[in-house]
């Protein structure tokens, strides 16, 4: 008892000498805090007192309560008024501290007078509102700390009173839960040699404690001769480096409020490696704009290297003013102009091994501009002509409007003039009327950079051909053809110029061609001189061209065309169209060159009949990709080859289809395969999104087939084999497909397949990078609804014993009742009546 009342002093006189500085501050205030004073005295010395008797063990009816880390928790405290009748009180709430559990207090409140709140509790505490469903001394507690765990105490001091000392204090115990968060982590990269020591040290906070575990690429840690977790999971030890543990280790800390990862990448050492690459940007002409290109290195002497779609950007002369390279390796242009549109490539090296670069878009938006005004333009009487409006945007051009001698022009309003999808005017014929002086106003989504200059459009007569070549030439190999062209200018315009060119834009021989005037000479004729050729006129006013052909006879056939190509399981029918056979006095025969794609000799096939133009090449593999190309062949010789075409032969099953057997266990009939049947295409665009909830896997329907889609399946791996994603099939109709539980901080790998009834198809494989940020809310949502799931489980069994107790008592009731009523009517009744003898259930 000495020791309770040694202690009960000196929280006392603590008290004692808080209320007396309280005191004066509130004779400051004119309160007359000498009475009051004596009051609380009282007040507290009853309840000090009242704590001695109950002793500080006296916990056992204490109110525990759970709050989230930075939440809000009311501790719910009532008042119980002597006989029920309001009188004035004081509202003291402590918390224990310290390992002596001295008891501070932390809000102390009291009828028109300022309360006060302990240190670390300023705005925090407060009473709660008093129509509230809670206790009049009931304490609101925001934004909980950690620290805020422990013993809590609600006293009401009832000044002039002493009611029962057991009425005066109730206890609370907060416990504070929170998140995991990491206070000590890896280097995202740690550069190591084959043979040296690592550890990982991974320490993370919160409440409950959590727990770490190890990852390696996705897969756990598993413990061997040098590999070891130790210190509660919270260092992962290597002894000694080999090839095969390089990789990227993940830490992932959990406890029951949510869970974080951590990865680091162990690398050997040696060249730099980029870890903040730039990104694509889209900028507002004038403006800053900066790329990142931080790197890591062991040694760590980066050096730093910027280009502009392959040139250092210090060399480009546009950008020699306003382009930075940082110490930190970021490249900054300021202010950014239209013309800094491109690509960006940041290199990086050390002097050890190939630099490393990684790439970026810049685009610069401007509202829309004219770059060039012509003073002139001409429009050729009579022909279509264009009236062009030079532009420049960024966004894509949106419309442009024009005048006319400073009117407003209507193109859409009238019949021969059409706006063109760069801006340009189109007059499809030209008349007098179109004659006039013209401005463009280009505008995109930023607006407009104004109107151009004006441009005097005058209509003029365009140049005629006097002399045309023929339709047709016709020369043998070795001869020398010549073909004419001439045209004459419309008075008031320039002479035109002539020029001849192949409509198929291969080039002419100039060793063997020549062009004087508008004529054009061509010499010692080969087969490859074969055409169309163009005698092309052209002044300021218009262009104008005239075609002939030429053809040469007695060479080799020309190489067939329009090849196409249809598969089964284990043939392909070609068919096509001649090419020139060489002269009218040659057939030509054709050969089919095919093969296995990957494989580098090729197998030939005659075509037969001679002459025909289709053929089957039978005998071929099923499941299997071919190329194929036709050549045709004269009496002087082979000529040249068609393009390749490249088809696969369908699938068949794997089982073989058996027949009947003789005695001797041999088949009567040879074994044949089954076929599969036709494939669905392949899935298009797989893309992977992250959400709110998980992550979307979406694509698109085949282009090839769709209609033979029963259902699709996703595959997805890290480094390991394929798993199956969904449980069950997807319908044909879905398009998309949720994932919930990708671990943060590993690479993932997803493939779509269409399956028909018989076959299937696979999409490309799509590679995605789960950040490191995200956290596996699936778990949490599983634990969740497993402690929902037990409690529902609870009510449906008591409520289940409820039942059957009910049921059960119902039907002892009936067999009593039953019972009662034949021994009334046995004692009622005659005596020959039999009783019914029926037993009562114990």
């Amino acid at each position: 008892m000495s020791e309770s009342t040694s202690h009960f002093n000196k929280l006392y006189k603590k008290r004692q000498r808080w209320w007396e500085g309280a005191g004066s501050d509130y004779g400051k205030r004119g309160m007359g805090m000498p009475r009051l004073q004596r009051q609380l005295a009282v007040a507290f010395s009853i309840v000090f007192i009242a704590t001695i008797h109950r002793g500080w063990s006296g916990h056992q009816d204490a109110v525990h309560i759970t709050a989230i880390l930075g939440e809000s928790v009311v501790f719910n405290c009532q008042v119980d008024f002597p006989a029920d009748h309001p009188v004035p009180y004081v509202l003291q709430w402590e918390k224990k501290v310290g390992e002596m559990g001295e008891e501070i207090p932390i809000y102390i409140w009291y009828d028109s007078y300022p309360t006060h709140s302990g240190e670390g509790y300023e705005g925090r505490v407060s009473r709660v509102s008093p129509d509230s469903p809670y206790g009049l001394a009931s304490l609101n507690l925001t934004n909980i700390k950690e620290s805020d765990q422990g013993w809590y105490e609600c006293k009401v001091v009832f000044l002039n009173r002493s009611p029962n000392s057991h009425k005066n204090g109730t206890w609370f115990h907060l416990d504070v839960h929170a998140p995991p968060r990491f206070s000590v982590t890896p280097e995202e990269v740690i550069y190591v040699n084959t043979g040296d020591a690592i550890i990982l040290n991974c320490q993370a906070e919160g409440t409950p404690v959590p727990e770490i575990s190890w990852y390696k690429d996705a897969n756990p840690v598993e413990p061997a001769a040098t590999i070891g977790i130790f210190n509660d999971g919270t260092e992962l030890r290597i002894s000694s480096i080999r090839q095969e543990d390089i990789g990227d280790y993940t830490c992932i800390a959990k406890n029951g409020e949510g869970q974080i990862s951590h990865t680091a990448r162990v690398v050997i050492a040696g060249g730099a490696v980029i870890m903040v690459p730039p990104t694509n940007q889209t900028t507002l002409e004038g403006k800053k704009v900066q790329f990142s290109c931080e790197a890591k290195a062991l040694p760590g002497n980066v050096t730093v290297r910027w280009w502009k779609e392959g040139t250092p950007v210090k060399q480009v002369a546009s950008l020699e003013t306003r382009v930075t390279v940082r110490r930190d390796g970021s490249l900054v242009i300021n202010p950014v102009a239209a013309e800094d549109t491109g690509m960006y490539t940041c290199q990086v090296s050390n002097g050890i091994g190939d630099p490393q670069s990684a790439s970026a878009y810049l685009s610069v938006e401007y509202p829309a501009k004219v770059t060039f005004t012509p003073t002139v333009q001409y429009l050729p009487f009579r022909l279509a002509g264009v009236v062009q409006c030079y532009i420049k945007a960024n966004p894509p051009l949106q419309y442009v409007t024009w005048t006319k001698d400073k009117r407003l022009l209507e193109p859409y309003q009238t019949k021969d003039i059409v706006i063109m999808n760069n801006g340009s005017l189109l007059f499809t014929r030209v008349n007098e009327n179109h004659q006039g002086r013209y401005t463009c106003t280009p505008y995109n989504a930023q607006g407009t950079q104004g109107s151009s200059g004006q441009m005097e459009v005058l209509v003029r007569k365009p140049p005629v051909f006097t002399v045309e070549p023929e339709s047709l030439y016709q020369r043998k190999v070795g001869e020398t053809v010549e073909m004419h062209c001439d045209a004459q200018e419309a008075e008031g315009t320039q002479k035109p110029t002539i020029q001849w060119q192949r409509r198929d834009n291969q080039p002419l021989q100039k060793s063997r061609v020549r062009v004087t005037g508008g004529n054009i000479t061509i010499e010692s004729l080969r087969r490859t001189d074969f055409g169309y050729y163009q005698c092309v006129a052209s002044n300021e006013v218009a262009t104008i061209v005239t075609s002939t052909q030429l053809v040469v006879e007695g060479t080799q056939p020309h190489a067939p065309y329009n090849v196409t190509a249809n598969a089964s399981e284990f043939a392909v029918s070609l068919q096509w169209l001649p090419g020139y056979s060489g002269g009218p006095d040659y057939n030509q025969v054709y050969t089919i060159w095919y093969r296995e794609a990957g494989v580098n000799d090729w197998l030939t096939i005659p075509v037969t009949p001679p002459g025909s133009t289709q053929v089957t090449i039978n005998r071929l593999t099923p499941g299997t990709t071919y190329e194929f190309q036709v050549i045709g062949k004269n009496i002087i010789g082979d000529g040249m080859l068609s393009k390749i075409v490249t088809v696969r032969t369908l699938d068949v099953y794997d089982q073989i289809v058996m027949f009947p057997t003789d005695a001797t266990g041999s088949t009567l009939f040879p074994p044949i395969f089954r076929p599969k049947g036709p494939r669905p295409g392949p899935p298009r665009n797989v893309t992977v999104t992250e959400i709110s909830n998980g992550f979307v896997i979406t694509w698109q329907p085949p282009i090839e087939r769709a209609n033979l889609i029963n259902h699709y399946s996703i595959q997805y791996k890290t480094d390991g084999p394929w798993k199956s994603v969904s449980k069950g099939q997807i319908r044909p109709e879905d398009t998309s497909y949720l994932v919930k539980n990708l671990v943060g901080g590993r690479t993932y790998y997803f493939r779509v397949f269409a399956y028909s009834v018989k076959s299937y198809e696979s999409s490309e494989t799509v590679k995605f990078s789960v950040p490191a940020r995200v956290k596996h809310k699936a778990i949490t949502a599983g634990v969740v609804g497993g402690i929902l799931f037990f409690i529902v489980a609870i009510i449906l069994s008591v409520c289940a014993v409820k039942i059957c107790n009910k049921r059960k008592r119902r039907k002892q009731e009936k067999e009593y009742n039953m019972v009662a009523c034949r021994l009334s009517d046995a004692r009622n009744g005659s005596s020959a009546a039999p009783v019914s003898q029926v037993p009562l259930k114990k």
